[in-house]
């Protein structure tokens, strides 16, 4: 990866990856199978830099879905930067995001918590039908995303 977004990717996904070894026995992953793998995520170039810290919580839950085979529920958005710490930090263009979603036919996001005064912004027609989960916490994300 190149450039600032490279690098804001890249953190997010070394975060992702910390938090899943440094907590593998409570997410379901055996921790030997760290050093079986090589990992590689590629971001595209047209991404836009500014969407990197969003990615955080989509990484974690890439990564978690890849080393323990459990899938992502379908349907589901998800946006938020993690920390080392465990926790899910709120994101901007919320309002963007959340109409692409529902544009896309998804049908649940999950979101920080600090973002729901952002949902509550919307027009409540606009976003009729879909289920909003606000999470804390990393282990919150993996919970309502992996089936």
């Amino acid at each position: 990866m190149t450039g600032n977004l490279g690098n804001v990717m890249k953190e997010s996904a070394t975060t992702a990856l910390s938090y899943l070894q440094a907590n593998a026995k409570k997410v379901g992953i055996d921790a030997t199978d760290f050093g079986k793998y090589n990992i590689h995520i590629h971001v595209p170039e047209g991404a836009t830099p500014k969407d990197g810290p969003s990615a955080g919580v989509t990484m974690l839950t890439a990564l978690a879905s890849a080393f323990t085979a459990r899938k992502v529920k379908p349907y589901l958005a998800m946006t938020g930067e993690i920390t080392l710490r465990g926790q899910v930090l709120p994101v901007g263009g919320i309002k963007e995001k959340v109409l692409a979603a529902k544009r896309a036919g998804l049908k649940e996001i999950i979101l920080c918590w600090q973002n729901e005064k952002d949902v509550n912004e919307i027009d409540s027609n606009f976003i009729k039908g879909l289920q909003f989960h606000y999470v804390k916490t990393m282990q919150q994300v993996l919970d309502l995303a992996l089936v």
